[in-house]
Formats: structure tokens, sequence, C-alpha cells
């Protein structure tokens, strides 16, 4: 026969195995937390980062839009400066011929 202190122990070491056991379940879902909370930032870093970025890519491409209607315009009046002159050079050959 086990007596009541014997009794009493073995209870008091299945509680405390079950409250270790608790404790580090806790612990680890605490590390892991903290992990995910770290790579959160992280992401959340890298999308103000990339953010940052779209907008300097965005500006930069309107520029480049600007620029490239601004270029267009006057290759447009250079055409029609050519074929100006073309068209007064083929009169001037009509006439004189």
């Amino acid at each position: 026969m086990t007596s009541p202190l014997d009794d009493a122990m073995k209870r008091l070491d299945m509680a405390l195995g079950l409250l270790e056991a608790s404790v580090s379940r806790r612990l680890e879902a605490e590390r892991r937390k903290g992990s995910l909370e770290t790579e959160l930032q992280l992401m959340q870093d890298d999308r103000s980062r990339l953010a940052e970025e779209l907008d300097g890519a965005l500006t930069r491409l309107h520029r480049f839009e600007v620029a490239t209607d601004d270029v267009s315009r006057r290759v447009q009046l250079a055409i029609l400066a050519v074929q100006n002159v073309l068209a007064q050079a083929g009169q001037l050959a009509l006439e004189e011929g």
C-alpha cells in the first residue's frame, strides 16, 4: 500500500509535469509570435520601400512621357518644314521648267 503522502507526491509530480509542459508550449508560442511580428515588420518595411520606389518610377515615367510628347511635336514640325521646303523647291522647278 502506498501512503497518502506518496499519493500526494505523485499527484504533485504530475501537476508539475503538466505545468512545465504548459509553460514550454506558451514560451514556444510567444517565440513564434515574436518571429511573426518581426517578419510582419520586415514586410511592412519592404512595402513602404517598394511604394516609394513605385512613386519615383511613376514620376520618371511621367517626365519621359512629357519629353516624348515634346520630341514628337518637334519632329512633326520638322517634317512639315521639310515638306514645305520640298514643295516650294518643286514649285520653283515647275515654274522654271
